[in-house]
Order: C-alpha cells, then structure tokens, then sequence
C-alpha cells in the first residue's frame, strides 16, 4: 500500500465489506455448528475474525473512517458488554496504531518537505518503523540534529481526497439522519464538522496550535506540550515526549495510575481553553501520557476548537442550575444558548430528569467514572418507554457547541474506561467559568 485508497467508490465498498464480511462469517459459522462444532467455540470465532477484519479495513482507509473507529474506541464504554468485549483490545489498537505505509512511501514525502538530503541534513537517526499511526498520519522516532530524540509525524499521501470523501459521506448519512431527529438542525453542524477536520490536513496550522499550547504550559507542573523544532505542510518534528499511554492504562493500569490520570485528564479538558484560548479537541487515549513525574503530557494538535475567551460562561451556569434543580432556569438557559429551538414546546421538569443522570459525578465530593455507569446513562436515555426520550428529540446541538460537546462526550468515554476515582465537582467548580459555589446543594455522602 503506497498510498490511502482515495476514490469514494473504492472506500465505500471497503467499509460496506464490514458488514458483508459478517455476514458470510455468520453463514460460515452456521456450518461449523450443523457440523458439529460448540456454539461458542463457532461464536468467539467469528467475533475475532470480525474484530480483526474491523482493524484491518478501518485501519489502512485511515481519513475519517479510522477517525470513526476511533471515535467508537473511545465510546465503547456506554455498549454493552457483550457487543463491546469482543471488539474492544481491536479498537483500543486504533488509538495508537494502524497499518504502516512503507518506508519508501515515507522517505519519498520527508524528501519533499524537508529537502533531499533529510536524513543527513536534519537527524542523527531515524527510524524508519513507525511508532504509532493515526487517521492521517504516522509518527516516527528520530534524533535531531542537535541530539534531541524527536517525533515525526508524516501526513498519508492522499489523505485530504481520503478525508473529503468520508466526510461526504457522513454529511449524506447526517442528512437522513435529521428527518428522524424533530429537535436537530443537521446542515450547520455537518458544516462545522467538514470545517473543523479539514483543518486537521494543515500541519502547518497543527504546528501552530502546538506552539500555543507549549507557551501556554510550559514550566507547568501538571501538565506537558512538547516543543515543535520544525513544520511544514505535511510534516511536524516535535520533542519526543515518554510515558504510559493512557490506552496501556486503560487495558492494565493500577489504581493508582487510573485515578493519577483520570484527574489529570479531566482538569485537562477545562484548563486547557482558559490558558491556550484552545480546545484540544481529540480526546481519545492514544493523545495522552502519564509521565513518571505525575504530568499529564498532551500530543496531537490537529483539532482544535478556538476559544479565545475560553469556554463559554454559559457552560457553568447551565450546570450549576441543573444541580440546583432549577428546571425554569436551565430550560431558559439551553433556548438561550440555541439547545432548544424557538418553535420547539417542551416540559421543564422533564428537561431535569433527562439530565440528571448526566450531572451525577457532580452531585458527589468523588466519583468513580465506570462502564457500568455509562451504560446506566446510555440505557436511560435511549428507552422509549420512558417519558424523558421524547426531551432528548427535542434538543438541538448548536454549531458552536459542536466540538465541545464532541470532546466532552468522548472525554466521558475515556474516563469510564480509565475507571478512576476523581473530585469531579471541585474540578468543574474550580475551572468551568460561570459556575457558582455558593449557590450549589451539599455533595451527596
């Protein structure tokens, strides 16, 4: 493979190979059985074949198809565990590795960006295995020229055609979606969508961000951003940065690290806009490390949402009213804010009832974030019998919003998988502006 397969056609009929490919797995296993093979050898069979088949296709299309297997990695936490258990060790590998382009694939692209003579001119080594591999590009470990062990991340040839193309997709797929949502506006953020990510082919723009959030956080004692040395438009060599990847914690980490780094991720998230004017808008785990020294170290800047003055203050007082149990209040809030259309009627008590399961880790000093948890909120608010699911039609997801709750969303599916305990309410009290601490009912014992 040279190259990302890049034509619409030939990754719609990749993708579409998933299903199709279980279900001849299906018929297959069928055989097995009438033949006389356990069901569940037959069973845990077929998930394997089809969990590898998942890594294989989503990880050498990388663009936005791996971006969704990412995403599903990161929220596989609110699944069930009979669906996810199969699949999750193959999606946690989309958060730090993919299918390798060939080494000459990537001399032939450091050759274009940083001259023909790269490899004496710039480093002192470099290794020609990739360290991790993302949805559009790959990292390489090297010595500068200085004597700094340093990270190359390498854009995919064909990743922008490769991007545009999935995220046609999703806009045709959102559009559908809308007629099944009455509350959902879908042009505006399918727009921001196709925005925001079309940035991420910028590494030039990526470096940027990078730089921001280095100034931003250097010399701070919970937090690392590597330096970048040197950028063009599809190459970025930074500072290589060590540590425990918060996926390795995820599959096998101690207490105390899940609960180190819960902390640390969660602070992160809000501290971040405050400080830098930006929100790192890629949550998932391969993004993050515990480093021996206790900090946080963040990579990857490719998305990012611009917030110059920081979240808005309108985030802390739609909290502090849910927690207050002020039902007028938050609805009044949320229309303001565009999370609830003009010509959308809806019952304020019932509003308050759908959230709490929301605000739960906010009613407590400590909460420990865990599967089972996100289940619970996933099953309440997706039972149809229950009153509340009509609110959640109702409710719109405004284009400004878009990447924050997308971070956050994800941000809550990492946190339930790290499983630590963490003061999530003096987090958020500490660091959402807007909110109140005066006004806020006693933690729950």
């Amino acid at each position: 493979m040279n190259e990302l397969p890049r034509r619409a056609v030939s990754r719609t009929a990749r993708l579409a190979s998933l299903p199709l490919g279980f279900a001849g797995r299906t018929a297959m296993g069928f055989g097995k059985r009438v033949g006389g093979k356990p069901a569940e050898a037959v069973a845990a069979e077929l998930q394997a074949r089809t969990a590898e088949q998942l890594f294989k296709v989503l990880g050498e299309l990388k663009g936005g198809a791996m971006k969704f297997g990412q995403a599903m990695s990161v929220m596989e936490a609110a699944l069930p565990e009979e669906m996810a258990g199969p699949y999750r060790a193959t999606l946690t590998k989309l958060q730090e590795a993919a299918p390798p382009l060939p080494a000459a694939t990537v001399h032939k692209v450091l050759a274009e960006e940083l001259g023909p003579r790269w490899r004496t001119a710039k480093f002192q080594s470099f290794n020609d295995t990739p360290a991790a591999a993302a949805s559009i590009g790959q990292v390489h470990k090297a010595v500068w020229r200085d004597g700094r062990e340093v990270a190359v991340k390498i854009q995919y040839p064909g990743a922008g055609k490769a991007l545009l193309s999935d995220l046609n997709q999703l806009a045709r797929v959102a559009r559908l979606a809308g007629g099944w949502i009455p509350g959902m506006d879908i042009k505006p953020i399918t727009d921001e969508l196709k925005s925001r990510m079309s940035e991420e082919l910028d590494y030039n723009l990526e470096a940027a961000n990078q730089r921001t959030f280095a100034k931003a956080f250097r010399g701070d004692p919970h937090f690392a951003v590597p330096d970048v040395l040197v950028n063009s438009e599809h190459v970025i060599v930074s500072e290589w940065m060590d540590g425990t990847p918060l996926s390795q914690i995820v599959a096998s980490g101690t207490p105390e690290q899940r609960n180190a780094a819960s902390e640390r991720y969660m602070q992160f998230l809000l501290v971040g806009p405050a400080r830098a004017g930006l929100l790192h808008a890629d949550p998932h785990p391969g993004n993050f490390r515990l480093l021996d020294d206790g900090r946080l170290g963040v990579i990857d800047y490719g998305a990012v949402n611009r917030l110059p003055q920081g979240l808005p203050p309108a985030m802390g007082s739609l909290v502090g009213a849910a927690l207050r149990s002020e039902a007028p209040e938050l609805e009044k809030g949320l229309r303001s804010e565009g999370f609830i259309k003009p010509s959308m009627s809806l019952d304020a008590e019932a509003l308050l009832v759908y959230l709490e399961p929301f605000i739960e880790p906010l009613t407590h000093a400590e909460f420990t974030f865990s599967r089972p948890w996100l289940r619970g909120v996933a099953a309440h608010v997706n039972d149809i019998r229950r009153p509340e699911f009509l609110v959640g039609m109702k409710l719109n997801l405004p284009p400004s919003y878009l990447l924050i709750h997308r971070v956050w969303l994800g941000g809550i599916g990492v946190l339930c998988q790290l499983g630590g305990t963490v003061p999530a309410r003096q987090i958020v009290v500490d660091h959402m502006p807007g909110m109140q601490l005066r006004h806020l009912p006693p933690p729950v014992a």
